[in-house]
């Protein structure tokens, strides 16, 4: 992985957890609200659990691909949930090269706080990262806003496409500022679930 720092989200969402889990867990819904993706399609299931799948970024005249690896925890005995992933891109054009993360679901009153953490091999290299991590991190967080108003209001991700960050004249649209951006104590990969270990490399 790389040298620079991973990337961490977390947002509170004000919405059931089997909402939330349905919202993340489901490739078509997840590609609505996930800026960095445009489509994910499960290929095949592991041995063990788990699924393989491809994913697309659809960018002006051209389509970034990848492959990847993922497995959930549905029932664990703190009450949290998680879902681990491996990556890697087969695309020259993409700032991403292989990588890891994991999401968390950690239920809080009537609500869930959804935390991510993740990191990647730059395929462009270190110099180039310094300008592409903070931008993957922006939109990781501006993501996870979408989701929550998804989630909180049944407004669907479509009504706030991409450029809709620029209206700085709608309070209620998607903020990357309402998501925690600074890792707990603890480093931020040292928190992966333990099946991120066992994930085998898509």
């Amino acid at each position: 992985m790389s040298p620079s720092r991973p990337i961490f989200v977390s947002i509170r969402i004000a919405a059931p957890m089997e909402r939330v889990w349905e919202l993340t867990q489901d490739p078509a819904l997840h590609a609505r609200w996930d800026v960095r993706f445009s489509r994910i399609t499960p290929t095949e299931p592991l041995a063990g659990g788990g699924t393989r799948l491809v994913y697309e970024r659809h960018l002006p005249g051209c389509i970034l691909t990848g492959t990847g690896t993922t497995i959930g925890e549905r029932e664990r005995p703190d009450g949290t949930r998680t879902s681990a992933l491996r990556f890697d891109s087969d695309s020259r054009l993409s700032p991403l090269g292989a990588g890891r993360g994991y999401w968390r679901y950690r239920p809080d009153g009537d609500g869930v706080v959804f935390t991510t953490g993740y990191d990647y091999t730059p395929n462009w290299g270190s110099a180039l990262d310094l300008v592409v991590r903070p931008l993957i991190g922006w939109a990781t967080a501006w993501s996870f806003d979408r989701l929550r108003i998804w989630a909180e209001t049944g407004t669907p991700p479509e009504r706030w496409p991409l450029r809709s960050a620029l209206r700085f004249w709608r309070p209620e649209r998607p903020r990357a500022a309402r998501c925690g951006r600074r890792p707990p104590a603890r480093r931020v990969m040292d928190d992966a679930p333990a099946t991120l270990r066992e994930l085998v490399h898509p």
